[in-house]
């Protein structure tokens, strides 16, 4: 595993509501991810896990505290430049899939790179490859509704690995997933934090996927502990 500094997260604070009805969520978390390294995120429920992966992928804004990406603030950058940023540098998997609908598989999986302007013909080169390896290439022409849900997660892992991300966050993404579909992806997962230097943060209840990590930290009381 490299060492290469990939991710730093510095005195985050969060919180929702205000008054005496405001509830913090995030104390002063601090965070730093290596390139190629797979860290698990677990806590209970309400804990903040979900705000947690929302705030480092620049989907929300901490109120206090900043995020760094390669040694680069990125925190309170103009949402132009979130926005590219989160297309080439960063793959989400949500606990919900959110698939388009009026799309079939494969289309579903190249979209991020149609957005970003590159070539169809490449893209659903590389689209039925990654379906390939979450074993969906027989699939590829099915809408997300002919889609069971863990075939709807599988296909959200393949869209999210298209752009080649530098950070993969994940939020349970073999909850809807069998055992042995979720074993295929998280070896899909080693495999690409050792070729590619795919750094992982994942959110998940699963203690036994969590210690198959690189790291296990758990979120409590606002803040992250080994």
């Amino acid at each position: 595993m490299s060492e290469v500094l990939l991710l730093e997260a510095r005195d985050i604070h969060k919180g929702y509501g205000s008054g005496g009805s405001r509830v913090q969520v995030l104390h002063g978390l601090d965070l730093a991810v290596s390139q190629g390294e797979l860290t698990a995120v677990v806590g209970r429920s309400g804990s903040g896990k979900t705000t947690l992966l929302q705030i480092l992928g620049t989907l929300d804004q901490p109120d206090q505290g900043t995020v760094l990406f390669r040694g680069r603030e990125i925190t309170g950058s103009p949402d132009s430049v979130l926005c590219k940023h989160r297309n080439r540098n960063i793959g989400f998997i949500f606990q919900f899939h959110h698939l388009l609908p009026e799309f079939n598989a494969l289309e579903n999986v190249i979209m991020p790179g149609l957005i970003a302007g590159m070539s169809r013909s490449e893209l659903e080169d590389k689209g039925m490859a990654l379906l390939d390896q979450v074993g969906l290439a027989g699939r590829r022409g099915h809408r997300s509704g002919e889609l069971s849900g863990g075939e709807q997660q599988r296909v959200a892992l393949a869209r999210a690995l298209i752009m080649e991300p530098a950070l993969l966050l994940a939020d349970e993404p073999t909850g809807n997933l069998d055992s042995r579909n979720g074993a295929r992806i998280f070896a899909l997962l080693q495999q690409l934090s050792r070729t590619r230097g795919l750094a992982v943060i994942m959110v998940t209840h699963n203690m036994d996927l969590a210690s198959q990590m690189d790291r296990r930290l758990t979120l409590e009381d606002g803040i992250l502990s080994e």
